[in-house]
């Protein structure tokens, strides 16, 4: 057998190390190495950068993430810096942007403590002016009042108009003009926080707006019973004063009523349209299931239908499987303002557009739920063959609030409509 003269774990580990750390930086290392400290730099190549950076059970852009905080939180300096600086100058496979680096160092407040993660600020900013004209990044003055959580959005209520609607607006986080503007428009009962996944992934290139209706969550609960022209003169004041230009209107159950009606009543404002869950109008018998829900809560409050609202938001199986979501959906529907909900209850109750949607001229993607009973895929069906080159996509195993119970069916089908847009 013959003897093979090469040590793999160190070649291994020093490919590693090149890879994370960058040639320049090792070849410094090796180069500083003497008959005290070789032993050592044996050691950490074959076991730290072979041993644990050779492992293929997580990204190396994970494994830069937890250096970072580990070096953060014992206060290792020289060693956070040199991370720092292979972290925004690596290979692009495994580098970080300083946006990711941020909120490594702003999750470190939380877990080491706001004292390191001030230093580690402090560190951090120092080689970003030294090497950001490398990578393309500009440090420019932000006022801490101004910052809004990424997840979140900033939140406001439109000045402008009447009723005053609750609304966040997420930023592209990739800091390059929008590609487009999205709304998400929620379903009755609901608020905009039912979208904060498919919001969050849109934001990577779009802004996207979400806003309570009339009526619901933070929004003003004016009295009266609401029309779905009210609903849509509500969102198209809205983005009028958010200056947004056309959007592209994802609306789920109500939200894709008042889409359909915002699209025939001010069509400059609707670049494209998703409508889920939705219909164009019901047969009189489940009109008048809407006026006996009216009469229901006027007399019993809301908690009187809530839980016939969840079995017909939710399908038996999802029930059983997810009672937490089902729990913090009925909070929401009985804690929902009672005018505001019955106001709406009449707007969705005699929504009547089918005979006007060949007027609808953007683009349109329907998604149905298989299991979804209160609009079933026939009432979606009719929203295709009435809006000109509009196509179905139906979610399996989804009932009414399709996005809820498949959010990543649901989140594929968006998107991959508004690519091709």
């Amino acid at each position: 057998m013959s003897y093979d003269p090469i040590d793999h774990d160190f070649e291994r580990g020093l490919g590693n190390r090149r890879a994370i750390l960058g040639d320049a930086w090792v070849e410094r290392s090796l180069g500083n190495a003497n008959n005290f400290n070789a032993d050592f730099q044996n050691l950490i190549t074959r076991f730290a950068w072979n041993e644990i950076w050779g492992r293929p059970g997580l990204e190396q852009k994970t494994r830069r993430a937890i250096v970072l905080s580990i070096t953060i939180a014992l206060g290792r300096w020289e060693e956070f810096d040199l991370h720092v600086r292979a972290a925004l100058l690596g290979d692009e496979a495994n580098r970080l942007t300083p946006d990711e680096l941020k909120e490594v160092l702003i999750q470190s407040a939380i877990y080491a403590g706001v004292p390191a993660a001030n230093t580690a600020f402090t560190h951090a900013l120092a080689i970003l002016r030294e090497v950001g004209p490398q990578i393309g990044y500009e440090l420019e003055p932000a006022a801490p009042a101004d910052a809004s959580h990424p997840g979140v959005g900033r939140e406001s209520r439109g000045e402008k108009s009447r009723p005053s609607l609750h609304y966040t607006v997420r930023e592209p986080r990739n800091g390059k003009a929008p590609r487009h503007t999205v709304v998400l428009s929620h379903a009755i009962g609901c608020d905009l926080t039912m979208w904060d996944g498919l919001a969050n992934q849109l934001a990577e290139d779009s802004r996207v707006i979400a806003y309570d209706h009339r009526g619901h969550g933070a929004s003003e609960s004016p009295p009266g019973a609401y029309t779905m022209a009210d609903l849509a003169d509500d969102a198209a004041a809205l983005l009028r004063e958010l200056d947004t230009g056309p959007v592209v209107w994802v609306g789920l159950s109500m939200g894709g009523m008042v889409g359909q009606e915002l699209a025939l009543r001010h069509p400059a404002l609707v670049r494209a349209l998703v409508l889920a869950n939705t219909t164009s109008g019901y047969p009189q018998a489940a009109r008048e299931a809407w006026e006996q829900r009216i009469a229901t809560v006027r007399e019993g409050g809301i908690e009187a239908i809530a839980d016939a609202v969840m079995g017909r938001y939710f399908h038996e199986g999802f029930r059983a499987d997810h009672a937490a979501t089902v729990a913090r959906f009925r909070r929401r529907v009985v804690s929902t303002d009672p005018v505001g909900y019955t106001g709406c209850c009449n707007a969705v109750g005699t929504v009547d557009t089918t005979a006007r949607l060949r007027g609808i001229q953007a683009p349109t993607l329907v998604i149905a739920g298989e299991l979804d009973q209160g609009t079933p895929i026939e009432m979606s069906q009719t929203l295709v063959d009435g809006i000109a080159g509009a196509r179905l996509e139906v979610l399996q195993q989804a009932s009414h609030l399709s996005y809820v119970e498949q959010p990543q069916g649901f989140s594929k089908a968006v998107r991959s409509f508004i690519a091709e847009l």
